[in-house]
């Protein structure tokens, strides 16, 4: 905006009629600065004083300008900021001029946020947003008003320009929250959902009221895509919502996204809300007290992630007197206190703000003395007196000697269940004391031995009286955390090689007695295992074992295999776990092992079937699953093992659900992933109902697949059957009974994600697997249930179609850049223009295919179709139309020429099948089309042999007629039933006169015949003989030749053998030349030939050519009149020669499309006459014929 140059401002301001220019002038000076600002409102609103009616106006005609620039440049935010605070302001002498001149500009302002210009729109809702929220509260403006603002306001919400919907939600804001106006809330919520604009969230997020409808709506943007809006949620959580008014699980849900969020400035703004808001404001500085607002037994991640952060940035104060000697009563007050009691039992929160200060004192005293140590001068000097500092901090908050540390964690271990938090805290903290002399260490190993020797926790039943164990049943004390404080601290304790492993065997040897002589009851039998378990993880190698109290094979043979067929299942479970364990320790795994585990996953109830699943896993991942194999006398070498070569598998387990079966029956002899894999097509899904959503057999099968799958390069053994693996796992995702598993949909989900992504590999295995899937699951065909009603048909046809997508999705997923950047030639469409009709990308020139699988796919599909045995039926037609839109989606990559040729062949099968469907037809004519454009000769075939090779290496050439497929490539184009082809052969006479005859003629067509005209044809030749003289010229016998078949101009074309014998007579060609006879074909389904440049036959579509001569083809064949009379007669001939026969049907076509476009301009002043002549012809003929008749 252009500046209003006045010589003497004051004298123009002070003239009455000069009072437009002043308000120019005020606001050229406003857009240089906002200091100026409050000064010229003031003198703004003596002028509108001074001209009450004329003052909008003219205030309007200056403003317009402004309405005008979209663009947000700072001399006009400016202005806009100007003319909102002058609107806002109010003056208490004047106020009802202030209102009513805010009512006229509200007035205007919302006629202008209509308009059709985005530009006007946008500062109508800037200036009406700013407005509204510098308004005082004093302000009065009437109701009308205020409704006619928010009704805009909600139609600017739903506008297409981002900007404009965020201003229209900022004017909204202060409306809000009011209680009249409860729509706005819920409007801001529908838009929190469905908006796509980053800065419109970020509005909404700011603008929406807090309260306990809209605290999960603000909470779920804490989860956004965008970066500031999630900023934005924490800001408003830090400033609208105290923390008292969230609960533990939202406060909780906020600071493990906030704290774990990938963008350091959103964990910054996370940070910032807890220490300011959260720990400062509601908590008063005290990190024990905002602990408790969190629930660390339950959070005890979310706990320790918030006392790092706050250690980290210097929170946490240590006062005076402030450690852990605090709970220790002195006698004196013991004595006052009348407490038998030594120590004072802190709570949970107080336990983990210790654990987590000594670890963090002990981990930067270590830090510093490495520093000191890698340096030298005064730098060491410093970094050592740190770590001094550190070391003498850490000292005075520790309990003074180990045995005081112990008399506090036994205090607090008898104290019951209620403080087993506490007591593992308290574990974990004795990490950081040291346990250098021998009074220490024998101090804390009587602490061990009692935490080893205690008895697993139970409880009576109440309903049938039976004993149930606390707890997972399997790790000591029955909580694995437990178990691992209590591994730390042995270890910790006895750290001299060997100690460890000695200490923990003779407590087996000890608890394993009346286990290994009879008589121990299942509570013995789970301790017992519990603690082998924790000495086995603990150890590298079986061989520490060697020479303690108990042997390896002591433990195997005396504990695990009687412990695995014991009658109690949670002792069984146990005892499996222990086997894997054991197994991962061997150096190689042993057939006891192998064969229990397999024994386990075959006949065991649902618990230990899981845990034996997993233990088998682990071993194949661990040891290869052909040493597994080997272990049992199976495998490569050792025996002919059947192996599932197909999606369904041929081998079905051979005992009911349920079923106890004892020794080695039920072991079907399968490899160990093949008899994993057969357990995923069994569908009993009620036996695990009890185990619940986190444990499940095919939760378990899942995740151990997808984890070989994924790392299918490490284990080769996965190779043979991943493609099979991969389409068991499709179903089982889509399968309606896994839709509560969660576990197992997400840990799917994941898996899918990741694999097509690593390897161009297992590209190739989806698409291997899709045909597979497609036929388990499509219904009514291969034997599927066709389902019992139209609606279950059609949903089981809508989630097959579901299922295909998602493949293909799969299939066209990016490599990743480990990959991606030595990958491939890019696919797409190509020009045909280029030389060889490629495509290549700059940044990818060679190495594995990004896209590869795809044509693979699509040849599978092709093969599909063109043998599948059922088209005719309802379920096999969708079933094959399905098939073939998946068809039509793949892209081919230029630099597979030989993929493209065999596409090219297949394609016409795929019409024939689907020929009822006029949408997959032409896509499929669309797909051909494309192939031909990036076949780099087009006009040469793929070789039968090359044919056979393709689809055998695809694995193509079993149960599939490929001699068909490969006969039927080198076809003419042909009509679906037999019939005799005819031509038109020109035959030369002296005698000019000579009458042309006519005779009886079977036209043969591709295409629909058009009956009634045939038949009209026929019978007038069966009576006719018509004499043409040199008055019928050219044009009217190729009239009477599209008479008789205007649908097929590839038969009964006699203008064109007559010019092209002509031309062959000129030129030297002598004798007639055939024209090509239609194939007799048996099969009804065969689908229809290529032409010979491997396009779809197309009788009515002939590609504008020059019919060229064969001599000289740089010579265009003219027409001429022939000088003559011609005779025409039609005669039966055979074509043996499929190469001529195929360039003479090309030649024709092409000419006699010249010649179409030749004669269109003079077609319709011409039919009239030729007509009209024809039938004066005709019925003179018939006349004559018909006197004959009755003379005779």
């Amino acid at each position: 905006m252009g500046k209003v140059e006045e010589n003497n401002p004051k004298q123009q301001r002070k003239r009455p009629d000069d009072f437009p220019l002043c308000i120019g002038k005020i606001l050229n000076e406003c857009q240089q600065s906002y200091a100026l600002h409050p000064r010229r409102i003031k003198e703004l609103v003596v002028i509108r004083r001074d001209h009450k009616v004329e003052f909008m106006k003219e205030w309007w005609q200056t403003l317009r300008p402004v309405f005008l620039v979209m663009k947000r440049e700072p001399a006009v935010e400016r202005i806009v900021r100007f003319v909102a605070a002058f609107a806002a302001y109010r003056d208490e002498k004047y106020g009802d001029e202030c209102d009513a001149f805010l009512e006229e500009f509200f007035g205007i302002l919302l006629y202008s946020s209509d308009a059709s210009n985005k530009a006007v729109r946008f500062r109508a809702c800037q200036i009406l947003s700013e407005v509204i929220m510098r308004l005082p509260d004093n302000a009065e403006v009437s109701n009308e008003v205020w409704d006619e603002v928010i009704d805009c306001m909600q139609r600017r919400m739903q506008d297409k320009v981002p900007i404009i919907r965020v201003y229209a939600v900022r004017a909204l804001a202060r409306f809000a929250n009011d209680i009249e106006n409860v729509n706005i809330v819920d409007l801001y919520k529908e838009a929190l959902v469905s908006e796509q604009n980053a800065e419109v969230r970020k509005m909404l997020v700011l603008s929406i009221p807090p309260s306990n409808a809209t605290a999960l709506d603000i909470i779920e943007r804490t989860l956004d895509v965008n970066d500031s809006v999630r900023k934005a949620a924490y800001r408003v959580l830090a400033n609208k919502f105290p923390l008292q008014s969230l609960s533990i699980k939202l406060r909780t849900t906020i600071l493990r996204r906030g704290l774990a969020d990938r963008v350091p400035a959103v964990t910054a703004e996370c940070i910032k809300m807890m220490k300011d808001a959260w720990l400062t404001k509601c908590c008063e500085g005290d990190p024990i007290s905002l602990l408790k607002y969190l629930d660390v037994e339950t959070n005890e991640s979310v706990g320790e992630a918030v006392m790092e952060e706050l250690l980290k940035a210097g929170m946490v104060q240590i006062k005076d007197g402030q450690s852990l000697r605090q709970f220790f009563i002195t006698e004196n007050e013991a004595n006052n206190d009348n407490c038998p009691q030594k120590v004072k039992l802190m709570d949970a929160e107080t336990a983990l703000f210790w654990r987590m200060l000594c670890r963090h004192l002990h981990c930067e005293a270590q830090e510093k003395g490495s520093d000191a140590a890698s340096t030298q001068g005064a730098e060491a000097v410093v970094y050592a007196a740190a770590a001094a500092d550190k070391n003498e901090l850490l000292d005075r908050v520790l309990p003074s000697t180990v045995a005081e540390y112990v008399q506090l964690v036994e205090a607090h271990i008898l104290a019951g269940s209620n403080y087993r938090f506490v007591s593992r805290q308290l574990l974990l903290l004795g990490l950081m004391l040291d346990f250098s002399d021998a009074a220490s260490r024998k101090v804390a190993s009587s602490l061990l031995q009692k935490l080893l020797y205690k008895p697993i926790e139970h409880a009576i039943d109440e309903e049938d009286g039976k004993e149930v164990v606390i707890g997972d049943g399997i790790n000591l004390g029955g909580d694995k955390e437990w178990a691992r404080a209590v591994t730390e601290l042995a270890k910790k304790v006895h750290a001299s090689s060997g100690e460890f492993e000695d200490v923990v065997a003779t407590v087996v040897a000890d608890l394993g007695r009346p286990c290994r002589e009879g008589g121990a009851d299942f509570l013995q039998w789970m301790h017992c295992l519990a603690v082998t378990g924790l000495v086995l993880e603990g150890i590298k190698s079986l061989r520490g074992l060697q020479g303690k109290a108990i042997e390896a094979s002591e433990i195997l043979h005396g504990l695990l295999l009687p412990a695995a067929k014991h009658i109690h299942v949670e002792v069984r479970r146990s005892a499996t776990r222990c086997l894997g364990v054991y197994g991962l320790r061997e150096k190689k795994p042993s057939e006891q092992v192998v064969r229990q585990l397999r024994l386990g996953f075959c006949n065991g109830p649902s618990p230990v079937r899981i845990m034996a699943a997993k233990a088998l896993f682990d071993l194949c991942m661990w040891h290869v699953a052909a040493l597994v194999d080997r272990a049992m006398g199976i495998g490569a070498g050792l025996g002919t093992i059947p192996r599932p070569h197909d999606f369904v598998s041929e081998v079905a387990s051979t005992t009911a659900p349920g079923e106890v079966i004892d020794g080695d029956e039920g072991d079907s002899g399968l490899m160990t992933l093949d008899l994993l894999s057969s357990r995923l097509d069994r569908d009993d899904w009620n036996e695990d109902g009890a185990m619940g959503d986190t444990e499940t057999t095919w939760g378990v099968l899942a995740e151990g697949f997808a984890k070989l799958l994924l790392q299918s390069k490490r284990y080769p053994d996965i190779l043979s059957m991943q493609s099979s693996l991969f389409a068991k796992l499709i179903c089982l995702y889509f399968n309606e009974e896994t839709k509560e598993l969660h576990r197992l949909r997400q840990c799917l989900s994941v898996f899918f994600d990741q694999y097509p992504a690593l390897s161009a590999e297992h590209k190739k295995c989806i698409s291997k697997a899709f045909i597979p899937v497609m036929r388990s699951v499509w219904p009514g065909v291969y034997g599927n249930a066709g389902g019992s009603s139209t609606i279950m048909v059609s949903a089981l046809r809508k989630n097959a179609s579901q299922i295909s997508r998602f493949m293909l999705q799969l299939l066209q997923t990016p490599l990743y850049n480990a990959e991606d950047e030595s990958a491939g030639v890019e696919t797409g469409h190509h020009s045909p223009n280029e030389e060889g009709g490629q495509e290549i990308s700059a940044s990818k020139q060679s190495g594995p295919e990004a896209d590869a699988g795809l044509e693979e796919l699509a040849i599978r599909i092709g093969v599909e179709v063109a043998s599948f045995p059922s088209k005719k039926t309802a379920a096999g037609k969708s079933y094959v139309a399905a098939l073939c839109r998946v068809a039509v989606l793949l892209d081919f990559r230029s630099s597979e020429q030989e993929a493209i040729k065999c596409m090219r062949k297949l394609l016409n099968h795929m019409v024939e099948s689907i020929s009822g469907d006029k949408q997959v037809v032409k896509d499929l004519e669309g797909m051909m089309a494309r192939l031909k454009a990036i076949d780099a000769h087009p006009n040469e075939g793929l070789p039968d042999e090359q044919l056979k090779v393709i689809l055998g290496n695809l694995g193509l050439d079993s149960g599939i007629d490929i001699e068909s497929i490969v006969e039927d490539s080198v076809c003419t184009p042909a009509p679906k039933k037999a019939a005799t082809r005819r031509r038109a052969k020109r035959v030369e006479t002296p005698d000019s006169s000579s009458p042309v005859t006519l005779e009886p003629v079977t036209p043969c067509t591709t295409r629909a015949q058009r009956v009634s005209k045939t038949a009209a044809l026929g019978k007038m030749s069966k009576k006719l003989d018509l004499e043409i003289t040199d008055e019928i010229d050219e044009e009217e016998l190729k009239f009477i030749s599209k008479t008789s078949s205007e649908d097929d101009l590839d038969s009964t074309d006699t203008e064109y053998v007559a010019e092209r014998d002509e031309v062959e007579e000129t030129t030297g060609k002598k004798g007639s030349t055939r024209l090509p006879q239609a194939e007799n074909h048996s099969d009804d389904n065969q689908s229809q030939n290529e032409n010979d440049d491997g396009s779809l036959p197309k009788p009515m579509a002939h590609k504008k050519k020059s019919f060229k001569s064969k001599e000289n083809p740089s010579v265009l064949r003219t027409t001429k009149k022939p000088s003559r009379s011609v005779r025409v007669t039609y005669e039966e001939e055979e074509d043996s020669d499929f190469e001529v026969s195929c360039q003479k049907t090309q030649e024709r076509s092409a000419y006699m499309s010249t010649r179409k476009n030749t004669v269109k301009s003079t077609k319709k002043a011409q039919t009239k006459k030729r007509s009209e002549h024809l039938v004066r012809i005709i019925n003179s003929n018939s006349v004559g014929d018909s006197e004959d008749e009755e003379s005779s």
